[in-house]
């Protein structure tokens, strides 16, 4: 009988063990290994197997039963199937952009994967102020390939529909109905995050804000409804390991089938946050202009390439007969397209105001930059949620960052 015939939590003196009996062959029998828990995320624990000699390495991802982050937070652990399974299909959709997978173990509610090794997750980079110039054409073929493949314009649809069943994973997308979609508007868990001097202003331009909290409505319903595709449900800067040259996406935990516009939102409003810290902490102005000239090049360019691309593989891969119909594409894109402004802008809002915070925002510094950067974030967030419809390319994103840019400066002189 094997220890691991019983759930229990993983520690890093018992992965070793884990790993040589559940894939005995990975090392060899005399290879010293080391092993740390390398997770920083709020939901599961992730342990790195390495040999220190030779680099030789693999990961171990378990879930457990509760959030790190809240322990009054209890979750299925079902989450580590779903995510070996959708990490199984992006890398057929998009081979090479997602780590290999090996094993999925339900006992242990573990999966082992490849080890991104020579990769940096994307948002301690950003947090450096690097560039990637290849970044927008990388992650925006990711986009259209992981999602419209997933849709029943590709697929059969009676396998679409075995599929959205695969994928029900309603523990996690409570939490992104609670999180993103609700408490930003209505603190009613009294759990959000805000920082103090923005007290007021958060009081006035949201809280207070009905026909935001209406949009944010419509927004919520469309997301727990559409089953449009098999999105990643959590795609932001930290889901991302890069360098110059290649990227992978991982931790596609919260996946289920939804609107293709939430991942593409995602993405976007996450590159914001880059240019809000480059704007607030790099002292250098040719720095500067370098880093936060490329984030919002960068947003303008995921958005128009994802468009181009999405139109290409329409074109190429469509199998439904009414979905060919002339005008179709344009109807269908310009949904997507709405969604995604709107999910910018709740993304943008719920890192700034609700319980999950990001670092990019924390971390600056100096309290009034602090407060400029998160009312410039505020005010484009409500421009892409009430206006979500008029945002149809990437110039409209540039326009709106620059508006809600002299908006906040005006305010402040």
């Amino acid at each position: 009988m094997s220890r691991y015939d019983t759930y229990f939590l993983l520690k890093t003196e018992d992965v070793e063990g884990y790993i040589r009996e559940k894939i005995p062959d990975y090392f060899s029998p005399d290879e010293k290994l080391e092993c740390k828990e390398i997770g920083d995320g709020n939901l599961n624990y992730v342990f790195r197997l390495i040999n220190p000699v030779t680099g030789k390495s693999i990961i171990i991802k378990q879930a457990g039963l509760e959030l790190r982050i809240s322990k009054d937070i209890k979750i299925s652990t079902d989450r580590g199937r779903i995510e070996f399974d959708i990490l199984k299909l992006q890398g057929e959709a998009a081979p090479g952009m997602v780590p290999k997978v090996y094993l999925y173990d339900g006992v242990m509610c573990a999966f082992v994967m490849e080890d991104m090794i020579n990769h940096t997750m994307m948002r301690t980079a950003l947090m450096r102020h690097t560039v990637y110039p290849k970044f927008a054409d990388q992650i925006s073929s990711f986009l259209v390939d992981t999602l419209l493949s997933s849709t029943d314009l590709v697929m059969n649809h009676k396998r679409k529909k075995e599929m959205v069943k695969k994928f029900i994973n309603p523990d996690l997308c409570e939490i992104t109905e609670d999180l993103v979609y609700s408490e930003p508007y209505v603190d009613y868990n009294h759990r959000n995050n805000f920082f103090k001097p923005n007290e007021a202003f958060i009081k006035k331009e949201i809280y207070d804000d009905t026909a935001l909290r209406l949009e944010a409505a419509k927004l919520k319903f469309r997301f727990m409804n559409d089953a449009q595709a098999l999105i990643h449900g959590d795609l932001h800067t930290g889901s991302i390991f890069i360098n110059q040259e290649h990227l992978f996406v991982f931790d596609p935990e919260f996946a289920f089938y939804g609107p293709i516009g939430y991942d593409v939102g995602n993405v976007l409003a996450n590159m914001f946050f880059a240019w809000c810290n480059g704007d607030a902490m790099i002292a250098d102005k040719s720095e500067k202009d370098e880093f936060c000239g490329w984030t919002i090049e960068s947003i303008r360019d995921i958005a128009d390439m994802f468009t181009a691309k999405f139109k290409k593989a329409y074109a190429e891969k469509v199998t439904d007969n009414m979905a060919k119909t002339q005008g179709f594409l344009d109807y269908y894109l310009n949904s997507v397209l709405e969604d995604t402004a709107g999910c910018t802008g709740l993304e943008l809002i719920r890192r700034t105001v609700g319980m999950a915070n990001v670092k990019d925002i924390t971390s600056i510094s100096k309290e009034n930059k602090r407060v400029r950067a998160e009312r410039i974030i505020i005010v484009l967030a409500k421009d892409c949620i009430k206006n979500r419809a008029q945002f149809k390319c990437g110039s409209d994103y540039v326009t709106a960052i620059k508006a809600a840019i002299r908006k906040i400066d005006r305010e402040v002189q």
